[in-house]
Protein backbone atom coordinates (compact mmCIF):
# COMPACT_ATOMS: atom_id res chain seq x y z
CA UNK A 1 0.00 0.00 0.00
CA UNK A 2 2.85 2.50 1.01
CA UNK A 3 4.87 1.74 -2.46
CA UNK A 4 1.15 2.44 -4.36
CA UNK A 5 0.84 5.48 -2.72
CA UNK A 6 4.79 6.61 -3.61
CA UNK A 7 3.45 5.47 -7.51
CA UNK A 8 0.35 7.42 -6.95
CA UNK A 9 2.09 10.43 -5.93
CA UNK A 10 4.66 10.16 -8.72
CA UNK A 11 2.58 9.49 -11.48
CA UNK A 12 0.37 12.20 -10.81
CA UNK A 13 2.89 14.61 -10.31
CA UNK A 14 3.90 16.38 -14.32
CA UNK A 15 6.91 17.96 -12.72
CA UNK A 16 8.24 14.24 -12.10
CA UNK A 17 6.68 12.34 -14.82
CA UNK A 18 8.06 14.94 -17.39
CA UNK A 19 11.42 14.91 -15.69
CA UNK A 20 11.52 10.82 -16.00
CA UNK A 21 10.65 11.04 -19.28
CA UNK A 22 13.49 13.33 -20.19
CA UNK A 23 15.92 11.26 -18.13
CA UNK A 24 14.94 7.99 -19.89
CA UNK A 25 15.48 9.69 -23.60
CA UNK A 26 18.59 11.55 -22.37
CA UNK A 27 19.96 7.84 -20.87
CA UNK A 28 18.30 6.17 -24.49
CA UNK A 29 20.83 9.04 -26.16
CA UNK A 30 23.87 7.68 -24.10
CA UNK A 31 24.24 11.76 -22.85
CA UNK A 32 27.16 12.41 -20.71
CA UNK A 33 25.89 12.80 -16.62
CA UNK A 34 25.74 16.57 -16.85
CA UNK A 35 23.24 16.88 -19.44
CA UNK A 36 21.01 13.80 -18.07
CA UNK A 37 21.12 15.84 -14.79
CA UNK A 38 20.35 19.16 -16.42
CA UNK A 39 18.37 18.16 -19.04
CA UNK A 40 16.08 16.03 -16.29
CA UNK A 41 15.64 18.92 -14.22
CA UNK A 42 14.70 21.48 -16.40
CA UNK A 43 11.71 20.35 -17.21
CA UNK A 44 10.79 19.43 -13.44
CA UNK A 45 11.90 23.14 -12.80
CA UNK A 46 9.67 24.53 -15.85
CA UNK A 47 6.62 22.81 -14.53
CA UNK A 48 7.13 23.26 -11.04
CA UNK A 49 7.10 27.20 -12.24
CA UNK A 50 4.01 26.49 -14.83
CA UNK A 51 2.35 24.74 -11.74
CA UNK A 52 3.03 27.85 -9.94
CA UNK A 53 2.02 30.02 -12.62
CA UNK A 54 -1.50 28.69 -12.67
CA UNK A 55 -1.54 28.38 -9.07
CA UNK A 56 -1.08 32.42 -8.71
CA UNK A 57 -4.17 32.29 -12.12
CA UNK A 58 -6.28 29.96 -9.95
CA UNK A 59 -5.89 31.68 -6.77
CA UNK A 60 -7.09 34.68 -8.10
CA UNK A 61 -9.64 33.43 -10.18
CA UNK A 62 -11.42 32.42 -6.91
CA UNK A 63 -11.98 35.69 -5.99
CA UNK A 64 -13.22 37.13 -9.26
CA UNK A 65 -15.66 33.99 -9.40
CA UNK A 66 -17.54 34.48 -5.62
CA UNK A 67 -17.47 38.37 -6.65
CA UNK A 68 -19.30 37.90 -9.29
CA UNK A 69 -21.89 35.21 -8.13
CA UNK A 70 -22.41 37.67 -5.45
CA UNK A 71 -22.53 40.96 -7.77
CA UNK A 72 -24.97 39.13 -10.62
CA UNK A 73 -26.99 37.53 -7.90
CA UNK A 74 -26.39 33.92 -9.14
CA UNK A 75 -26.21 30.99 -7.61
CA UNK A 76 -25.68 27.07 -8.75
CA UNK A 77 -23.20 24.37 -9.23
CA UNK A 78 -19.85 25.39 -10.17
CA UNK A 79 -17.42 22.98 -12.48
CA UNK A 80 -14.24 23.07 -10.92
CA UNK A 81 -11.61 19.12 -11.36
CA UNK A 82 -10.05 19.99 -8.63
CA UNK A 83 -12.98 20.73 -6.54
CA UNK A 84 -14.79 17.60 -7.38
CA UNK A 85 -11.41 15.05 -7.12
CA UNK A 86 -11.05 16.23 -3.48
CA UNK A 87 -15.01 14.90 -2.82
CA UNK A 88 -14.59 11.71 -4.61
CA UNK A 89 -11.03 11.21 -2.84
CA UNK A 90 -13.07 10.04 0.55
CA UNK A 91 -14.86 7.33 -1.24
CA UNK A 92 -12.51 6.04 -4.42
CA UNK A 93 -9.02 6.40 -3.12
CA UNK A 94 -8.02 3.42 -4.14
CA UNK A 95 -10.15 2.94 -7.48
CA UNK A 96 -8.65 5.88 -8.70
CA UNK A 97 -5.29 5.21 -7.87
CA UNK A 98 -5.52 1.84 -9.10
CA UNK A 99 -6.81 2.99 -12.48
CA UNK A 100 -4.12 5.58 -12.66
CA UNK A 101 -1.37 3.43 -12.72
CA UNK A 102 -2.83 0.54 -15.01
CA UNK A 103 -4.22 3.38 -17.42
CA UNK A 104 -0.51 4.62 -17.48
CA UNK A 105 1.12 1.12 -18.23
CA UNK A 106 -1.26 1.15 -20.71
CA UNK A 107 -0.73 4.30 -22.34
CA UNK A 108 2.94 3.20 -22.61
CA UNK A 109 1.94 -0.15 -24.32
CA UNK A 110 -0.60 1.34 -26.63
CA UNK A 111 2.29 4.21 -27.91
CA UNK A 112 4.67 0.71 -28.23
CA UNK A 113 2.37 -1.44 -30.20
CA UNK A 114 0.73 0.45 -32.42
CA UNK A 115 0.74 4.21 -34.12
CA UNK A 116 -1.12 5.82 -31.79
CA UNK A 117 2.82 7.16 -30.54
CA UNK A 118 1.42 9.96 -27.97
CA UNK A 119 2.73 10.03 -24.67
CA UNK A 120 0.08 11.76 -22.34
CA UNK A 121 2.33 13.80 -19.71
CA UNK A 122 -0.46 15.49 -17.90
CA UNK A 123 -0.51 13.42 -14.64
CA UNK A 124 -3.21 15.47 -12.71
CA UNK A 125 -5.31 15.05 -15.87
CA UNK A 126 -4.66 11.40 -15.83
CA UNK A 127 -5.83 11.54 -12.18
CA UNK A 128 -8.69 13.54 -12.91
CA UNK A 129 -10.19 11.13 -16.00
CA UNK A 130 -9.16 8.26 -13.21
CA UNK A 131 -11.35 9.50 -10.85
CA UNK A 132 -14.41 10.36 -12.94
CA UNK A 133 -13.78 6.20 -14.91
CA UNK A 134 -13.91 5.47 -11.07
CA UNK A 135 -17.17 7.23 -10.12
CA UNK A 136 -18.96 6.54 -13.59
CA UNK A 137 -18.44 2.96 -13.60
CA UNK A 138 -19.01 2.65 -9.68
CA UNK A 139 -22.24 3.92 -10.17
CA UNK A 140 -22.81 1.01 -12.99
CA UNK A 141 -21.59 -1.69 -10.39
CA UNK A 142 -18.49 -2.61 -11.53
CA UNK A 143 -16.02 -3.42 -8.85
CA UNK A 144 -12.56 -4.52 -8.02
CA UNK A 145 -10.64 -5.46 -10.43
CA UNK A 146 -12.93 -5.59 -13.31
CA UNK A 147 -13.57 -1.98 -12.63
CA UNK A 148 -9.41 -1.35 -12.49
CA UNK A 149 -8.71 -3.21 -15.73
CA UNK A 150 -11.70 -1.54 -17.70
CA UNK A 151 -11.17 1.76 -15.91
CA UNK A 152 -7.46 1.37 -16.88
CA UNK A 153 -7.76 0.63 -20.33
CA UNK A 154 -10.10 3.24 -21.25
CA UNK A 155 -7.90 5.50 -19.70
CA UNK A 156 -4.57 4.48 -21.37
CA UNK A 157 -6.77 4.17 -24.67
CA UNK A 158 -8.27 8.07 -24.59
CA UNK A 159 -5.00 9.32 -23.24
CA UNK A 160 -3.53 7.68 -26.97
CA UNK A 161 -6.24 8.76 -29.02
CA UNK A 162 -7.38 11.74 -28.00
CA UNK A 163 -4.09 13.70 -28.82
CA UNK A 164 -3.86 12.10 -32.52
CA UNK A 165 -7.39 13.04 -33.13
CA UNK A 166 -6.37 16.61 -33.41
CA UNK A 167 -2.97 16.77 -33.74
CA UNK A 168 -3.18 18.70 -37.93
CA UNK A 169 -4.59 20.91 -35.97
CA UNK A 170 -1.83 20.68 -33.34
CA UNK A 171 0.70 21.47 -35.82
CA UNK A 172 -1.13 24.39 -37.41
CA UNK A 173 -0.97 26.11 -33.84
CA UNK A 174 2.66 25.26 -32.98
CA UNK A 175 4.02 26.19 -35.95
CA UNK A 176 4.86 22.16 -36.66
CA UNK A 177 6.99 21.68 -33.05
CA UNK A 178 6.70 18.23 -32.44
CA UNK A 179 4.31 18.55 -29.23
CA UNK A 180 0.45 17.18 -28.78
CA UNK A 181 -2.39 18.40 -27.23
CA UNK A 182 -2.08 16.00 -23.72
CA UNK A 183 -5.31 17.61 -22.06
CA UNK A 184 -8.59 16.12 -21.06
CA UNK A 185 -10.60 19.16 -22.66
CA UNK A 186 -8.97 18.36 -25.86
CA UNK A 187 -12.32 17.67 -28.01
CA UNK A 188 -13.54 21.37 -27.14
CA UNK A 189 -9.87 22.50 -29.41
CA UNK A 190 -10.10 20.58 -32.56
CA UNK A 191 -14.17 21.65 -32.06
CA UNK A 192 -12.72 25.45 -31.84
CA UNK A 193 -9.75 24.62 -34.72
CA UNK A 194 -12.37 22.60 -37.23
CA UNK A 195 -14.60 25.88 -36.88
CA UNK A 196 -11.93 28.16 -37.40
CA UNK A 197 -11.09 26.63 -40.75
CA UNK A 198 -15.35 27.16 -41.66
CA UNK A 199 -15.67 30.53 -40.61
CA UNK A 200 -12.11 32.41 -40.78
CA UNK A 201 -11.26 32.22 -44.20
CA UNK A 202 -9.49 35.63 -45.25
CA UNK A 203 -9.02 36.65 -41.20
CA UNK A 204 -6.17 38.27 -39.89
CA UNK A 205 -4.14 36.49 -36.97
CA UNK A 206 -4.53 37.77 -33.76
CA UNK A 207 -0.97 37.75 -33.87
CA UNK A 208 -1.14 40.04 -37.01
CA UNK A 209 -3.27 42.74 -35.66
CA UNK A 210 -1.96 46.16 -36.37
CA UNK A 211 -1.60 48.48 -33.33
CA UNK A 212 -0.92 52.01 -33.37
CA UNK A 213 2.42 52.90 -32.02
CA UNK A 214 1.21 55.14 -29.04
CA UNK A 215 -0.57 51.67 -28.13
CA UNK A 216 2.57 49.42 -28.88
CA UNK A 217 2.80 48.40 -25.18
CA UNK A 218 -0.28 46.38 -25.84
CA UNK A 219 1.94 43.68 -27.63
CA UNK A 220 3.54 43.35 -24.08
CA UNK A 221 1.88 40.14 -23.50
CA UNK A 222 1.83 40.96 -19.65
CA UNK A 223 1.25 44.44 -19.20
CA UNK A 224 -2.14 43.51 -21.99
CA UNK A 225 -3.32 40.91 -19.42
CA UNK A 226 -2.56 43.16 -16.47
CA UNK A 227 -4.72 45.89 -17.90
CA UNK A 228 -7.78 43.33 -19.07
CA UNK A 229 -8.46 41.99 -15.99
CA UNK A 230 -7.67 44.94 -13.67
CA UNK A 231 -11.10 45.85 -15.81
CA UNK A 232 -12.53 42.61 -14.67
CA UNK A 233 -11.66 42.64 -11.41
CA UNK A 234 -13.23 46.31 -10.98
CA UNK A 235 -16.07 45.63 -12.76
CA UNK A 236 -16.67 42.85 -10.15
CA UNK A 237 -16.02 44.24 -7.29
CA UNK A 238 -18.33 47.33 -7.90
CA UNK A 239 -21.02 45.28 -8.32
CA UNK A 240 -20.49 42.73 -5.62
CA UNK A 241 -20.14 45.83 -3.04
CA UNK A 242 -17.95 47.08 -1.15
CA UNK A 243 -18.72 45.19 2.18
CA UNK A 244 -18.83 41.87 0.46
CA UNK A 245 -15.46 42.41 -0.66
CA UNK A 246 -13.96 43.78 2.06
CA UNK A 247 -14.43 39.80 3.49
CA UNK A 248 -12.40 38.36 0.47
CA UNK A 249 -9.48 41.01 1.00
CA UNK A 250 -9.05 41.09 4.93
CA UNK A 251 -10.37 44.64 5.17
CA UNK A 252 -8.53 45.77 2.55
CA UNK A 253 -9.41 48.23 0.06
CA UNK A 254 -11.93 46.36 -2.63
CA UNK A 255 -10.26 49.17 -5.32
CA UNK A 256 -6.77 48.16 -4.57
CA UNK A 257 -7.85 44.59 -3.80
CA UNK A 258 -9.43 44.57 -7.55
CA UNK A 259 -6.43 45.75 -8.83
CA UNK A 260 -3.82 44.26 -7.41
CA UNK A 261 -5.82 41.08 -8.26
CA UNK A 262 -5.81 41.75 -11.82
CA UNK A 263 -1.60 42.20 -11.33
CA UNK A 264 -1.21 39.13 -9.69
CA UNK A 265 -3.24 37.65 -12.23
CA UNK A 266 -0.92 38.45 -15.41
CA UNK A 267 2.28 37.85 -13.10
CA UNK A 268 1.01 34.25 -13.14
CA UNK A 269 0.55 34.38 -16.68
CA UNK A 270 4.26 35.15 -17.41
CA UNK A 271 5.70 32.57 -14.87
CA UNK A 272 3.50 29.92 -16.84
CA UNK A 273 4.96 31.24 -20.20
CA UNK A 274 8.55 31.14 -18.45
CA UNK A 275 7.75 27.79 -17.25
CA UNK A 276 6.67 26.46 -20.35
CA UNK A 277 10.00 27.89 -22.05
CA UNK A 278 12.08 25.82 -19.99
CA UNK A 279 10.11 22.46 -20.61
CA UNK A 280 10.15 22.78 -24.07
CA UNK A 281 13.94 23.67 -24.16
CA UNK A 282 14.93 20.44 -22.50
CA UNK A 283 11.60 17.59 -23.25
CA UNK A 284 11.89 17.58 -26.93
CA UNK A 285 15.75 17.32 -27.21
CA UNK A 286 15.16 14.17 -24.70
CA UNK A 287 12.01 13.01 -26.58
CA UNK A 288 14.21 11.94 -29.55
CA UNK A 289 15.77 9.24 -27.26
CA UNK A 290 12.37 8.04 -26.43
CA UNK A 291 11.68 7.74 -30.10
CA UNK A 292 15.02 6.65 -31.48
CA UNK A 293 15.48 3.95 -29.32
CA UNK A 294 12.35 2.87 -26.73
CA UNK A 295 9.57 4.08 -28.58
CA UNK A 296 9.94 4.62 -31.91
CA UNK A 297 8.63 7.86 -33.07
CA UNK A 298 7.00 8.70 -29.78
CA UNK A 299 5.40 12.47 -29.63
CA UNK A 300 4.88 14.13 -26.01
CA UNK A 301 0.92 15.34 -25.15
CA UNK A 302 1.70 17.89 -22.96
CA UNK A 303 -0.60 20.36 -20.85
CA UNK A 304 -2.86 23.08 -22.46
CA UNK A 305 -0.81 26.04 -20.58
CA UNK A 306 2.57 25.33 -22.92
CA UNK A 307 0.42 26.36 -26.16
CA UNK A 308 -0.35 29.48 -24.74
CA UNK A 309 3.30 31.62 -25.80
CA UNK A 310 2.44 30.32 -29.26
CA UNK A 311 -0.80 32.91 -29.61
CA UNK A 312 -0.95 35.03 -26.59
CA UNK A 313 -3.59 37.67 -28.09
CA UNK A 314 -5.79 34.12 -28.67
CA UNK A 315 -5.46 33.53 -24.81
CA UNK A 316 -6.82 36.71 -23.91
CA UNK A 317 -9.52 36.34 -26.53
CA UNK A 318 -10.13 33.11 -26.49
CA UNK A 319 -11.03 33.32 -22.52
CA UNK A 320 -13.16 35.92 -22.95
CA UNK A 321 -15.56 34.86 -25.62
CA UNK A 322 -15.59 31.18 -23.50
CA UNK A 323 -16.60 32.86 -20.84
CA UNK A 324 -18.73 34.85 -22.47
CA UNK A 325 -20.61 31.39 -24.40
CA UNK A 326 -20.57 29.97 -20.49
CA UNK A 327 -23.01 33.01 -19.38
CA UNK A 328 -25.24 32.71 -22.27
CA UNK A 329 -25.06 28.72 -21.89
CA UNK A 330 -26.08 29.60 -18.10
CA UNK A 331 -29.37 31.61 -18.69
CA UNK A 332 -30.47 28.93 -21.16
CA UNK A 333 -29.94 26.41 -18.71
CA UNK A 334 -32.50 28.74 -16.46
CA UNK A 335 -34.83 28.92 -19.24
CA UNK A 336 -35.51 25.46 -19.86
CA UNK A 337 -35.29 24.66 -15.94
CA UNK A 338 -31.89 22.41 -15.89
CA UNK A 339 -29.29 22.79 -13.62
CA UNK A 340 -27.84 26.25 -13.36
CA UNK A 341 -24.06 25.91 -14.51
CA UNK A 342 -22.00 28.67 -12.84
CA UNK A 343 -19.37 29.67 -15.62
CA UNK A 344 -15.89 28.41 -13.81
CA UNK A 345 -13.46 31.20 -14.03
CA UNK A 346 -10.68 28.49 -14.26
CA UNK A 347 -12.20 25.82 -16.74
CA UNK A 348 -12.64 28.79 -18.91
CA UNK A 349 -9.55 30.33 -18.69
CA UNK A 350 -7.52 27.38 -19.50
CA UNK A 351 -9.87 25.80 -21.85
CA UNK A 352 -11.15 29.03 -23.37
CA UNK A 353 -7.89 30.32 -24.12
CA UNK A 354 -6.64 27.08 -25.51
CA UNK A 355 -9.85 27.02 -27.76
CA UNK A 356 -8.85 30.83 -28.91
CA UNK A 357 -5.29 29.22 -30.03
CA UNK A 358 -6.90 26.55 -32.31
CA UNK A 359 -9.51 28.67 -33.69
CA UNK A 360 -6.91 31.35 -34.39
CA UNK A 361 -4.57 28.93 -35.72
CA UNK A 362 -7.26 27.81 -38.53
CA UNK A 363 -9.34 30.94 -39.06
CA UNK A 364 -7.70 34.41 -37.26
CA UNK A 365 -9.64 36.54 -35.23
CA UNK A 366 -12.90 34.95 -36.61
CA UNK A 367 -11.64 31.53 -35.98
CA UNK A 368 -10.16 32.12 -32.11
CA UNK A 369 -13.78 34.21 -31.14
CA UNK A 370 -16.77 31.76 -32.72
CA UNK A 371 -14.36 28.64 -31.85
CA UNK A 372 -14.05 29.58 -28.18
CA UNK A 373 -17.66 30.41 -28.25
CA UNK A 374 -18.50 27.43 -28.45
CA UNK A 375 -16.43 25.81 -26.04
CA UNK A 376 -17.43 28.04 -23.16
CA UNK A 377 -21.16 26.77 -24.18
CA UNK A 378 -19.99 23.67 -23.93
CA UNK A 379 -18.55 24.16 -20.37
CA UNK A 380 -21.98 25.49 -19.76
CA UNK A 381 -23.98 21.86 -21.14
CA UNK A 382 -21.90 19.15 -21.01
CA UNK A 383 -21.45 19.69 -17.12
CA UNK A 384 -24.96 19.64 -16.52
CA UNK A 385 -25.76 16.53 -18.78
CA UNK A 386 -22.96 14.68 -16.62
CA UNK A 387 -24.24 15.16 -12.99
CA UNK A 388 -26.64 12.52 -13.18
CA UNK A 389 -24.38 9.99 -14.28
CA UNK A 390 -21.98 10.45 -11.15
CA UNK A 391 -23.76 8.13 -8.97
CA UNK A 392 -22.67 9.90 -5.65
CA UNK A 393 -20.28 13.00 -7.08
CA UNK A 394 -23.56 13.74 -8.46
CA UNK A 395 -25.15 15.24 -5.47
CA UNK A 396 -21.83 17.40 -4.23
CA UNK A 397 -21.77 21.02 -5.74
CA UNK A 398 -19.16 20.63 -8.23
CA UNK A 399 -18.80 18.26 -10.98
CA UNK A 400 -15.67 17.97 -13.91
CA UNK A 401 -15.15 21.12 -16.15
CA UNK A 402 -13.56 20.20 -19.38
CA UNK A 403 -15.05 18.80 -22.53
CA UNK A 404 -13.20 15.22 -22.86
CA UNK A 405 -14.56 14.61 -19.36
CA UNK A 406 -18.13 15.36 -20.43
CA UNK A 407 -18.76 13.88 -23.32
CA UNK A 408 -16.64 10.48 -22.19
CA UNK A 409 -18.53 10.34 -18.77
CA UNK A 410 -21.81 10.71 -20.68
CA UNK A 411 -21.16 8.31 -23.11
CA UNK A 412 -20.15 6.14 -20.55
CA UNK A 413 -23.19 6.80 -18.39
CA UNK A 414 -26.12 7.33 -21.20
CA UNK A 415 -24.51 3.68 -22.82
CA UNK A 416 -24.29 1.85 -19.29
CA UNK A 417 -27.56 2.79 -17.87
CA UNK A 418 -29.35 1.63 -21.15
CA UNK A 419 -27.38 -1.58 -21.94
CA UNK A 420 -25.65 -2.31 -18.74
CA UNK A 421 -22.39 -3.94 -18.50
CA UNK A 422 -22.07 -4.59 -22.36
CA UNK A 423 -22.80 -0.74 -22.93
CA UNK A 424 -19.53 -0.10 -21.29
CA UNK A 425 -17.35 -3.62 -22.50
CA UNK A 426 -19.02 -2.35 -26.20
CA UNK A 427 -17.16 1.21 -25.66
CA UNK A 428 -13.74 -0.81 -25.19
CA UNK A 429 -14.38 -2.68 -28.65
CA UNK A 430 -14.56 0.37 -30.08
CA UNK A 431 -11.18 1.87 -28.63
CA UNK A 432 -9.76 -0.89 -29.51
CA UNK A 433 -10.35 -1.53 -32.88
CA UNK A 434 -9.60 2.48 -33.07
CA UNK A 435 -6.52 1.82 -31.86
CA UNK A 436 -5.50 -1.48 -33.85
CA UNK A 437 -7.14 -0.70 -37.22
CA UNK A 438 -4.51 2.06 -38.45
CA UNK A 439 -1.55 -0.28 -38.06
CA UNK A 440 -3.15 -2.92 -40.44
CA UNK A 441 -4.75 0.19 -43.16
CA UNK A 442 -1.54 1.26 -43.24
CA UNK A 443 2.18 -0.11 -42.95
CA UNK A 444 3.79 2.78 -40.92
CA UNK A 445 5.71 3.15 -37.42
CA UNK A 446 4.97 6.87 -37.74
CA UNK A 447 2.64 8.26 -35.34
CA UNK A 448 -0.62 8.65 -36.79
CA UNK A 449 -1.61 12.16 -38.10
CA UNK A 450 1.61 13.75 -37.25
CA UNK A 451 2.06 15.17 -40.35
CA UNK A 452 0.46 18.74 -41.79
Amino acid sequence: MVVLDFLKDILSEPAFLMGLIACLGLLALKSPAHKVMTGTLGPILGYLMLSAGAGVIVANLEPLSQMIETGFHITGVVPNNEAVTSVAQEVLGVETMSILVVGLLFNLLIARLTRFKYIFLTGHHSFFMACLLSAVLGSLDFKGLVLIVVGGFILGAWSAISPAIGQQYTLKATDGDEIAMGHFGSLGYYLSGWIGSLVGKGSQSTEDIQVSEKWNFLRNTTISTALIMVVFYLIAAIAAGTSFVETLSEGQNPIIFAILSGLKFAVGVAIVYAGVRMILADLIPAFEGISSKLIPNAVPAVDCAVFFPYAPTAVILGFAFSFLGGLIGMFILGAVGGVLIIPGMVPHFFCGATAGIYGNATGGRRGAIVGSFVNGLLLAFLPALLLPVLGNLGFSNTTFGDVDFGVLGILLGRLGSMAGSLGVYLIVGILAVILIFPSFAHQSNEAINNHE
